[in-house]
Protein backbone atom coordinates (compact mmCIF):
# COMPACT_ATOMS: atom_id res chain seq x y z
CA UNK A 1 0.00 0.00 0.00
CA UNK A 2 1.25 3.28 -0.93
CA UNK A 3 0.67 6.83 0.64
CA UNK A 4 -2.84 7.20 -0.97
CA UNK A 5 -4.16 3.57 0.12
CA UNK A 6 -3.00 4.34 3.20
CA UNK A 7 -5.04 7.88 3.16
CA UNK A 8 -8.01 5.96 1.93
CA UNK A 9 -7.98 3.77 4.64
CA UNK A 10 -7.56 6.42 7.09
CA UNK A 11 -10.40 8.39 5.64
CA UNK A 12 -12.44 5.47 5.00
CA UNK A 13 -12.68 4.02 8.41
CA UNK A 14 -13.41 7.20 9.51
CA UNK A 15 -16.17 8.01 7.05
CA UNK A 16 -18.49 5.29 7.69
CA UNK A 17 -21.90 5.08 9.58
CA UNK A 18 -21.36 8.05 12.17
CA UNK A 19 -21.60 10.87 9.88
CA UNK A 20 -24.73 10.03 7.88
CA UNK A 21 -26.79 9.53 11.44
CA UNK A 22 -24.86 11.69 14.24
CA UNK A 23 -27.26 14.69 13.19
CA UNK A 24 -30.38 13.22 14.65
CA UNK A 25 -28.62 11.98 17.64
CA UNK A 26 -26.91 16.07 18.11
CA UNK A 27 -30.16 17.29 17.16
CA UNK A 28 -31.57 18.09 20.41
CA UNK A 29 -28.25 20.25 21.22
CA UNK A 30 -28.89 22.64 19.02
CA UNK A 31 -25.60 24.64 17.71
CA UNK A 32 -24.13 24.20 20.79
CA UNK A 33 -23.00 20.24 19.48
CA UNK A 34 -20.26 22.47 17.31
CA UNK A 35 -18.75 22.89 21.10
CA UNK A 36 -18.43 19.48 21.27
CA UNK A 37 -17.21 18.90 17.68
CA UNK A 38 -14.66 21.72 18.33
CA UNK A 39 -12.90 19.43 21.43
CA UNK A 40 -13.20 15.95 19.19
CA UNK A 41 -11.66 17.47 16.43
CA UNK A 42 -8.81 19.11 18.64
CA UNK A 43 -8.46 15.53 20.15
CA UNK A 44 -8.76 14.02 17.10
CA UNK A 45 -5.72 15.82 15.66
CA UNK A 46 -3.86 15.84 18.68
CA UNK A 47 -4.03 11.81 18.92
CA UNK A 48 -3.52 11.81 15.28
CA UNK A 49 -0.01 13.37 15.98
CA UNK A 50 0.86 10.82 18.75
CA UNK A 51 0.16 8.11 16.73
CA UNK A 52 1.79 9.74 13.71
CA UNK A 53 4.81 10.36 16.25
CA UNK A 54 4.77 6.44 17.61
CA UNK A 55 4.69 4.79 14.13
CA UNK A 56 7.52 6.96 13.10
CA UNK A 57 9.37 5.33 15.73
CA UNK A 58 8.29 1.96 15.80
CA UNK A 59 6.84 1.18 11.94
CA UNK A 60 5.24 -2.39 13.13
CA UNK A 61 2.34 -3.70 12.19
CA UNK A 62 0.23 -3.56 15.10
CA UNK A 63 -0.37 0.13 16.13
CA UNK A 64 -1.44 0.61 19.05
CA UNK A 65 -0.61 -2.85 20.73
CA UNK A 66 3.08 -2.68 19.24
CA UNK A 67 3.60 0.74 20.86
CA UNK A 68 2.37 -0.70 24.15
CA UNK A 69 4.43 -3.31 24.12
CA UNK A 70 7.41 -1.87 23.65
CA UNK A 71 6.67 0.86 26.16
CA UNK A 72 5.12 -1.09 28.71
CA UNK A 73 5.87 -4.59 28.04
CA UNK A 74 4.00 -7.72 27.23
CA UNK A 75 1.48 -7.33 29.91
CA UNK A 76 -0.18 -3.97 29.08
CA UNK A 77 0.76 -4.84 25.45
CA UNK A 78 -1.64 -7.83 25.63
CA UNK A 79 -4.65 -5.56 27.58
CA UNK A 80 -4.25 -3.44 24.37
CA UNK A 81 -4.03 -5.81 21.62
CA UNK A 82 -7.34 -8.12 23.23
CA UNK A 83 -9.05 -4.66 23.87
CA UNK A 84 -8.54 -2.93 20.51
CA UNK A 85 -9.03 -6.14 18.67
CA UNK A 86 -12.57 -6.53 20.39
CA UNK A 87 -13.09 -3.19 19.39
CA UNK A 88 -12.61 -3.70 15.33
CA UNK A 89 -14.28 -6.91 15.07
CA UNK A 90 -17.62 -5.45 16.85
CA UNK A 91 -16.99 -2.26 14.57
CA UNK A 92 -17.57 -4.40 11.70
CA UNK A 93 -20.52 -5.95 13.09
CA UNK A 94 -22.03 -2.26 13.68
CA UNK A 95 -20.77 -1.05 10.16
CA UNK A 96 -22.68 -4.22 8.61
CA UNK A 97 -25.81 -3.22 10.04
CA UNK A 98 -25.35 0.25 9.20
CA UNK A 99 -25.39 -0.58 6.05
CA UNK A 100 -28.32 -3.57 5.90
CA UNK A 101 -29.72 0.27 6.96
CA UNK A 102 -29.02 1.81 4.34
CA UNK A 103 -30.12 -1.06 1.66
CA UNK A 104 -33.39 -0.78 3.29
CA UNK A 105 -33.68 2.78 3.08
CA UNK A 106 -33.38 1.94 -0.96
CA UNK A 107 -34.73 -1.34 -1.37
CA UNK A 108 -37.30 -1.97 1.70
CA UNK A 109 -38.23 -5.48 1.16
CA UNK A 110 -34.42 -6.70 1.06
CA UNK A 111 -34.84 -5.78 5.37
CA UNK A 112 -38.44 -6.12 5.68
CA UNK A 113 -37.68 -8.62 8.32
CA UNK A 114 -34.81 -8.82 10.97
CA UNK A 115 -33.43 -12.11 9.73
CA UNK A 116 -33.27 -10.37 6.03
CA UNK A 117 -31.97 -7.73 7.58
CA UNK A 118 -29.37 -9.59 9.41
CA UNK A 119 -28.42 -11.80 6.06
CA UNK A 120 -27.87 -8.56 4.32
CA UNK A 121 -25.44 -7.28 6.92
CA UNK A 122 -23.59 -10.92 7.13
CA UNK A 123 -23.41 -10.66 2.91
CA UNK A 124 -21.53 -6.98 3.08
CA UNK A 125 -19.19 -8.41 5.58
CA UNK A 126 -18.28 -11.41 4.08
CA UNK A 127 -18.15 -9.50 0.93
CA UNK A 128 -15.13 -7.26 2.39
CA UNK A 129 -13.69 -10.60 3.82
CA UNK A 130 -13.69 -12.01 0.39
CA UNK A 131 -11.95 -9.11 -1.26
CA UNK A 132 -9.38 -8.50 2.28
CA UNK A 133 -8.63 -12.66 1.58
CA UNK A 134 -7.95 -12.00 -1.96
CA UNK A 135 -4.42 -9.56 -0.60
CA UNK A 136 -4.01 -6.33 1.04
CA UNK A 137 -3.00 -4.93 -2.26
CA UNK A 138 -6.79 -5.45 -3.43
CA UNK A 139 -7.76 -4.56 -0.20
CA UNK A 140 -5.98 -0.71 -0.47
CA UNK A 141 -7.47 -0.49 -4.12
CA UNK A 142 -11.16 -0.97 -2.89
CA UNK A 143 -10.55 1.46 0.14
CA UNK A 144 -9.10 3.99 -2.41
CA UNK A 145 -12.42 3.26 -4.69
CA UNK A 146 -15.07 3.74 -2.32
CA UNK A 147 -13.34 6.49 -0.74
CA UNK A 148 -13.32 8.86 -3.50
CA UNK A 149 -16.68 7.94 -3.91
CA UNK A 150 -18.31 8.77 -0.58
CA UNK A 151 -16.06 11.70 0.10
CA UNK A 152 -16.35 13.48 -3.17
CA UNK A 153 -20.73 13.43 -3.07
CA UNK A 154 -20.30 14.53 1.02
CA UNK A 155 -18.15 17.69 0.54
CA UNK A 156 -20.24 18.52 -2.02
CA UNK A 157 -23.42 18.03 0.06
CA UNK A 158 -21.67 20.14 2.93
CA UNK A 159 -20.51 23.12 0.67
CA UNK A 160 -23.73 23.20 -1.19
CA UNK A 161 -26.47 22.72 2.04
CA UNK A 162 -24.28 25.42 3.74
CA UNK A 163 -26.28 28.28 1.67
CA UNK A 164 -29.15 26.84 2.48
CA UNK A 165 -29.52 26.77 6.25
CA UNK A 166 -31.70 28.51 8.18
CA UNK A 167 -31.19 30.78 11.30
CA UNK A 168 -34.35 29.65 12.52
CA UNK A 169 -33.17 26.12 13.07
CA UNK A 170 -29.87 27.07 14.87
CA UNK A 171 -31.78 29.00 17.19
CA UNK A 172 -31.40 28.88 20.44
CA UNK A 173 -28.08 28.47 20.47
CA UNK A 174 -28.19 25.90 23.48
CA UNK A 175 -31.83 24.68 23.78
CA UNK A 176 -30.94 22.22 26.03
CA UNK A 177 -30.43 25.58 28.89
CA UNK A 178 -27.37 23.13 30.15
CA UNK A 179 -23.74 24.50 30.56
CA UNK A 180 -21.67 24.29 27.87
CA UNK A 181 -18.99 22.49 29.38
CA UNK A 182 -21.96 19.59 30.14
CA UNK A 183 -23.18 20.04 26.66
CA UNK A 184 -19.39 19.69 25.45
CA UNK A 185 -18.92 16.47 27.46
CA UNK A 186 -22.35 14.97 26.08
CA UNK A 187 -21.86 15.72 22.53
CA UNK A 188 -17.90 14.61 22.92
CA UNK A 189 -19.07 11.49 23.27
CA UNK A 190 -21.40 11.17 20.12
CA UNK A 191 -19.02 12.79 18.12
CA UNK A 192 -16.34 10.13 19.36
CA UNK A 193 -17.50 6.93 16.93
CA UNK A 194 -17.60 9.01 13.91
CA UNK A 195 -13.80 10.20 14.33
CA UNK A 196 -12.71 6.61 15.48
CA UNK A 197 -10.33 4.89 12.87
CA UNK A 198 -7.89 7.79 12.84
CA UNK A 199 -5.02 5.48 13.89
CA UNK A 200 -5.70 2.74 11.39
CA UNK A 201 -2.83 3.02 9.04
CA UNK A 202 -0.25 2.57 11.72
CA UNK A 203 -2.09 -1.27 12.21
CA UNK A 204 -0.92 -2.71 8.84
CA UNK A 205 2.61 -1.09 8.81
CA UNK A 206 4.66 -3.24 8.00
CA UNK A 207 2.42 -3.68 4.62
CA UNK A 208 3.01 0.02 3.50
CA UNK A 209 5.47 1.06 1.26
CA UNK A 210 8.35 3.25 3.55
CA UNK A 211 6.10 3.47 6.72
CA UNK A 212 8.45 5.60 8.25
CA UNK A 213 6.96 8.53 5.99
CA UNK A 214 4.33 7.44 4.49
CA UNK A 215 2.33 5.96 7.98
CA UNK A 216 2.98 9.40 9.62
CA UNK A 217 1.86 11.20 6.66
CA UNK A 218 -1.39 9.40 5.94
CA UNK A 219 -2.40 9.86 9.20
CA UNK A 220 -2.59 13.47 9.93
CA UNK A 221 -3.65 14.43 5.96
CA UNK A 222 -6.80 11.42 6.96
CA UNK A 223 -7.53 13.22 9.78
CA UNK A 224 -8.08 16.40 8.96
CA UNK A 225 -9.91 15.67 5.67
CA UNK A 226 -12.47 13.11 7.45
CA UNK A 227 -13.21 15.44 10.34
CA UNK A 228 -13.50 18.44 7.87
CA UNK A 229 -15.96 16.62 5.59
CA UNK A 230 -17.81 15.24 8.80
CA UNK A 231 -18.18 18.27 10.98
CA UNK A 232 -19.52 20.26 7.58
CA UNK A 233 -21.76 17.75 6.57
CA UNK A 234 -23.49 17.28 10.12
CA UNK A 235 -23.57 21.03 10.58
CA UNK A 236 -25.13 21.97 6.99
CA UNK A 237 -27.70 19.07 8.29
CA UNK A 238 -28.51 20.55 11.63
CA UNK A 239 -29.27 24.41 9.63
CA UNK A 240 -31.06 22.83 6.82
CA UNK A 241 -34.20 20.86 8.97
CA UNK A 242 -35.89 21.50 12.26
CA UNK A 243 -34.50 19.96 15.65
CA UNK A 244 -37.94 18.43 15.97
CA UNK A 245 -37.82 16.58 12.73
CA UNK A 246 -34.18 15.53 13.08
CA UNK A 247 -35.06 14.01 16.24
CA UNK A 248 -37.31 11.59 14.56
CA UNK A 249 -35.17 11.24 11.09
CA UNK A 250 -33.43 7.39 10.64
CA UNK A 251 -31.63 8.84 7.57
CA UNK A 252 -31.32 12.66 8.41
CA UNK A 253 -28.95 13.29 5.41
CA UNK A 254 -30.62 11.89 3.18
CA UNK A 255 -34.02 13.84 4.49
CA UNK A 256 -32.07 16.93 4.09
CA UNK A 257 -31.12 16.57 0.76
CA UNK A 258 -34.70 15.39 -0.44
CA UNK A 259 -35.98 18.72 1.42
CA UNK A 260 -33.55 20.76 -0.47
CA UNK A 261 -33.71 18.92 -4.23
CA UNK A 262 -36.26 16.48 -4.24
CA UNK A 263 -36.90 12.50 -3.82
CA UNK A 264 -34.17 11.45 -6.43
CA UNK A 265 -31.68 13.86 -4.16
CA UNK A 266 -32.44 11.90 -1.22
CA UNK A 267 -32.24 8.79 -2.97
CA UNK A 268 -28.45 9.35 -4.08
CA UNK A 269 -27.86 10.53 -0.76
CA UNK A 270 -28.83 6.85 0.78
CA UNK A 271 -26.78 5.39 -2.06
CA UNK A 272 -24.06 7.54 -0.81
CA UNK A 273 -24.25 6.10 2.87
CA UNK A 274 -24.59 2.70 1.62
CA UNK A 275 -20.90 2.93 -0.40
CA UNK A 276 -19.63 4.52 2.58
CA UNK A 277 -20.13 1.80 5.25
CA UNK A 278 -18.84 -0.67 2.41
CA UNK A 279 -16.08 1.26 2.24
CA UNK A 280 -15.25 1.32 5.77
CA UNK A 281 -16.26 -2.09 6.44
CA UNK A 282 -13.97 -3.24 3.96
CA UNK A 283 -11.11 -1.40 6.32
CA UNK A 284 -11.92 -2.33 8.92
CA UNK A 285 -11.90 -6.26 8.16
CA UNK A 286 -7.99 -5.59 6.44
CA UNK A 287 -7.62 -4.23 10.32
CA UNK A 288 -9.42 -6.53 12.08
CA UNK A 289 -6.78 -9.56 11.26
CA UNK A 290 -3.37 -7.35 11.81
CA UNK A 291 -3.38 -6.92 15.61
CA UNK A 292 -4.08 -10.37 16.20
CA UNK A 293 -1.47 -10.95 13.40
CA UNK A 294 1.54 -9.29 15.34
CA UNK A 295 0.20 -10.11 18.83
CA UNK A 296 0.25 -14.17 17.45
CA UNK A 297 3.62 -13.45 16.66
CA UNK A 298 5.12 -12.12 19.71
CA UNK A 299 3.28 -15.20 21.36
CA UNK A 300 0.54 -13.46 22.77
CA UNK A 301 -2.40 -14.89 21.43
CA UNK A 302 -2.58 -18.31 19.44
CA UNK A 303 0.31 -19.00 16.89
CA UNK A 304 -2.72 -19.81 14.21
CA UNK A 305 -3.59 -16.48 13.96
CA UNK A 306 -0.12 -15.43 12.90
CA UNK A 307 -0.48 -17.82 9.87
CA UNK A 308 -0.66 -15.93 6.16
CA UNK A 309 -0.87 -17.13 2.85
CA UNK A 310 1.66 -16.80 -0.26
CA UNK A 311 0.80 -13.04 -0.87
CA UNK A 312 1.18 -12.92 3.32
CA UNK A 313 -2.32 -12.45 3.89
CA UNK A 314 -3.27 -13.23 7.50
CA UNK A 315 -6.12 -15.25 6.29
CA UNK A 316 -7.25 -16.82 9.34
CA UNK A 317 -7.06 -13.87 10.99
CA UNK A 318 -9.71 -12.26 8.47
CA UNK A 319 -11.78 -15.11 8.79
CA UNK A 320 -11.91 -15.28 12.75
CA UNK A 321 -12.71 -11.66 13.10
CA UNK A 322 -15.51 -11.96 10.14
CA UNK A 323 -16.28 -14.95 12.48
CA UNK A 324 -17.15 -13.18 15.41
CA UNK A 325 -18.36 -10.06 14.14
CA UNK A 326 -21.28 -12.02 12.39
CA UNK A 327 -21.96 -14.41 16.19
CA UNK A 328 -22.43 -10.55 17.22
CA UNK A 329 -24.73 -9.90 14.18
CA UNK A 330 -26.70 -12.96 13.79
CA UNK A 331 -27.05 -13.53 18.34
CA UNK A 332 -29.15 -10.38 17.72
CA UNK A 333 -30.97 -10.99 14.49
CA UNK A 334 -34.36 -10.68 16.53
CA UNK A 335 -33.41 -7.21 17.84
CA UNK A 336 -33.81 -4.11 15.21
CA UNK A 337 -31.00 -2.40 13.04
CA UNK A 338 -30.78 0.35 15.89
CA UNK A 339 -30.80 -1.59 18.81
CA UNK A 340 -27.77 -4.06 17.51
CA UNK A 341 -25.93 -1.02 15.68
CA UNK A 342 -25.88 0.57 19.35
CA UNK A 343 -25.20 -2.48 21.14
CA UNK A 344 -22.15 -2.85 18.03
CA UNK A 345 -21.56 0.52 19.01
CA UNK A 346 -21.31 0.71 22.94
CA UNK A 347 -18.69 -2.17 22.96
CA UNK A 348 -16.40 -1.23 20.11
CA UNK A 349 -16.19 2.65 21.97
CA UNK A 350 -15.62 1.24 25.23
CA UNK A 351 -13.13 -1.01 23.96
CA UNK A 352 -11.19 1.77 21.84
CA UNK A 353 -10.45 4.34 24.39
CA UNK A 354 -8.08 1.89 26.50
CA UNK A 355 -5.61 1.28 23.31
CA UNK A 356 -5.73 5.51 22.51
CA UNK A 357 -4.86 5.99 26.44
CA UNK A 358 -1.85 3.74 26.54
CA UNK A 359 -0.32 5.01 23.10
CA UNK A 360 -0.62 8.52 24.63
CA UNK A 361 0.88 8.01 27.81
CA UNK A 362 3.31 6.14 25.75
CA UNK A 363 4.57 8.66 23.66
CA UNK A 364 4.28 11.14 26.76
CA UNK A 365 6.92 9.01 28.19
CA UNK A 366 9.12 7.50 25.46
CA UNK A 367 8.83 10.96 23.20
CA UNK A 368 11.38 13.48 22.78
CA UNK A 369 11.21 17.09 22.75
CA UNK A 370 8.43 19.23 25.28
CA UNK A 371 6.21 19.88 21.91
CA UNK A 372 6.09 15.86 21.58
CA UNK A 373 5.08 15.52 25.01
CA UNK A 374 2.71 18.80 25.37
CA UNK A 375 0.71 16.74 22.38
CA UNK A 376 1.12 13.65 24.08
CA UNK A 377 -0.44 15.02 27.53
CA UNK A 378 -3.14 16.50 25.63
CA UNK A 379 -4.14 13.39 23.51
CA UNK A 380 -4.43 11.92 26.74
CA UNK A 381 -6.72 14.21 28.93
CA UNK A 382 -8.73 14.04 25.78
CA UNK A 383 -9.02 10.31 25.81
CA UNK A 384 -9.79 10.13 29.43
CA UNK A 385 -12.02 12.82 28.80
CA UNK A 386 -13.89 10.53 26.12
CA UNK A 387 -13.73 7.85 28.06
CA UNK A 388 -15.75 9.14 31.07
CA UNK A 389 -18.29 10.54 28.68
CA UNK A 390 -19.05 7.58 27.24
CA UNK A 391 -20.92 6.41 30.83
CA UNK A 392 -20.85 4.21 32.99
CA UNK A 393 -22.34 1.47 30.94
CA UNK A 394 -19.87 1.72 28.12
CA UNK A 395 -17.32 1.56 30.85
CA UNK A 396 -18.89 -1.32 32.54
CA UNK A 397 -18.59 -3.49 29.13
CA UNK A 398 -14.97 -2.25 28.66
CA UNK A 399 -13.61 -3.99 31.47
CA UNK A 400 -16.00 -6.92 31.28
CA UNK A 401 -14.00 -6.97 28.19
CA UNK A 402 -10.70 -6.22 29.36
CA UNK A 403 -11.40 -9.23 31.97
CA UNK A 404 -12.89 -11.72 29.21
CA UNK A 405 -9.12 -11.98 27.67
CA UNK A 406 -7.34 -12.78 30.44
CA UNK A 407 -7.87 -16.77 30.61
CA UNK A 408 -6.16 -16.33 27.16
CA UNK A 409 -3.52 -14.49 28.67
CA UNK A 410 -2.68 -16.96 31.55
CA UNK A 411 -2.71 -19.67 28.84
CA UNK A 412 -0.54 -18.17 26.77
CA UNK A 413 2.27 -17.51 29.30
CA UNK A 414 1.81 -20.60 31.22
CA UNK A 415 2.73 -22.47 27.01
CA UNK A 416 5.38 -20.04 27.03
Amino acid sequence: MGFWSATALVVGSMIGSGVFLLPAALAPYGAASLVGWAVTVAGALLLALVFARLAMRWPHTGGPYVFARLAFGDVTGFVVAWSYWVSVWCATAAIAVAFAGSIGALFPAATATPLRAAGCALAALWLCSGINIAGVREAGRMQLLTTVLKLLPLLLFGFVALWFVERGNLTPFNPTGDSLPQVAQATVALTLWALLGLEAATVPAGSIQDPERTVPRATMVGTLIAGIATVLACTAVLGVLPASVLQQSSAPMADAARVLWGPSAGVLLALVMAVSCLGALNGWVLVSAQVPLAAARDGLLPSVLSRVDARGTPVVGILVSSGLASVLVASNYNASLVTVFTFSILLSTAATLLPYVVSSAAWLLRGHGAGSRIAAAGALVYSLYALLGTGAQALMWGAVLVLAGLPIWLAMRLRR
